[in-house]
C-alpha cells in the first residue's frame, strides 16, 4: 500500500493511525476505571471512584465517634472540633440539628452531644444532597449500634427500624455507605401498619437525634460526601 502513497498522504496517514490508537486507550480506560455505584438499598445514580478504603475519593466532611472510660468534666458546649466523646460502654444522644457540619457540643459522656449537619432530603424525594460513610476503628472486640430518632408533637418517639451497626474486627476495616440508616427515619409514623420513610429534619417530626448504644468500641468514623445516594 505504500507506493500508492505520496509523502503528504503517508504523513496524515500516520496522524489518524495515532489518534485511533489515542481514543482507543481512552475509551478502553474509561471503561475499566474502579467504581462505586453509591447507593443504599437503591438504584445507583452516578459512579464515583473507589479508594482502597471503600470509602469514595473526593472532599469530604470528617467526624469520630469516640468511645472513653470516663467521664468528660471540661465544658465543650460550641466546640468545632470533629469529634464526640461517648462512653466506652453506654449510651448516648447525639441531638441533630440543621445547619453547616459542625460539632456543637462535643461532650457526650454525660449523656448527650450535639451535631449540626445539612438537610439531606428536603422533599423526601428518596435521594439525598450528600452520602454518609462509616467504619469502625480502634482494638478489636467492640461494638456499638447507631439509630435515628425523633419525636411527635404529642412527645411519642419514633426510631427507625434501620440501625447502622459497627464492629471492629481484626485487619482493615472498609468504610460501608449508612445514608440510609443515618439521615432517615423508617417507622409507622400514622399507625396504619406500613412503614414510613422520613428524611432528617422532616416537618412531620422533631427533635432528631442518633441513638448511640456502645459496647466496648472505641471509634467510629464517619465521612459526610458531597454525592448523592437513592434510598427505598
Amino acid at each position: 500500500m505504500r507506493r500508492f502513497l505520496v509523502r503528504g498522504e503517508i504523513v496524515f496517514a500516520a496522524i489518524l493511525m495515532i489518534g485511533a490508537v489515542g481514543a482507543g486507550i481512552l475509551e478502553y480506560g474509561c471503561n475499566n476505571s474502579q467504581q462505586d455505584p453509591v447507593s443504599s438499598g437503591g438504584s445507583p445514580l452516578y459512579s464515583n471512584p473507589v479508594t482502597g478504603n471503600g470509602a469514595p475519593s473526593g472532599p469530604h466532611y470528617d467526624l469520630n465517634i469516640i468511645g472513653v472510660p470516663k467521664t468528660k468534666t471540661a465544658d465543650m458546649t460550641g466546640d468545632n472540633g470533629h469529634r464526640i466523646f461517648v462512653p466506652l460502654d453506654g449510651s448516648t444522644k447525639i441531638l441533630l440539628s440543621p445547619g453547616d457540619f459542625q460539632v456543637l457540643d462535643a461532650n457526650g459522656t454525660d449523656g448527650s452531644a450535639s451535631f449540626q449537619l445539612p438537610n439531606p432530603d428536603s422533599a423526601n424525594t428518596g435521594t439525598t444532597q450528600y452520602s454518609v460513610y462509616a467504619r469502625a476503628l480502634g482494638k478489636p472486640g467492640g461494638k456499638s449500634f447507631l439509630v435515628t430518632c425523633a419525636t411527635d408533637s404529642f412527645g411519642t418517639t419514633f426510631c427507625s427500624t434501620d440501625t447502622a451497626f459497627f464492629v471492629r474486627q481484626k485487619g482493615k476495616n472498609s468504610f460501608t455507605n449508612v445514608s440510609k440508616e443515618l439521615l432517615y427515619i423508617y417507622a409507622d409514623i400514622n399507625g396504619d401498619g406500613v412503614i414510613d420513610r422520613v428524611p432528617l429534619f422532616d416537618a412531620s417530626l422533631e427533635n432528631y437525634y442518633w441513638s448511640y448504644d456502645n459496647n466496648g468500641l472505641k471509634i467510629v468514623q464517619l465521612r459526610f460526601y458531597q454525592i448523592p445516594t437513592t434510598v427505598p
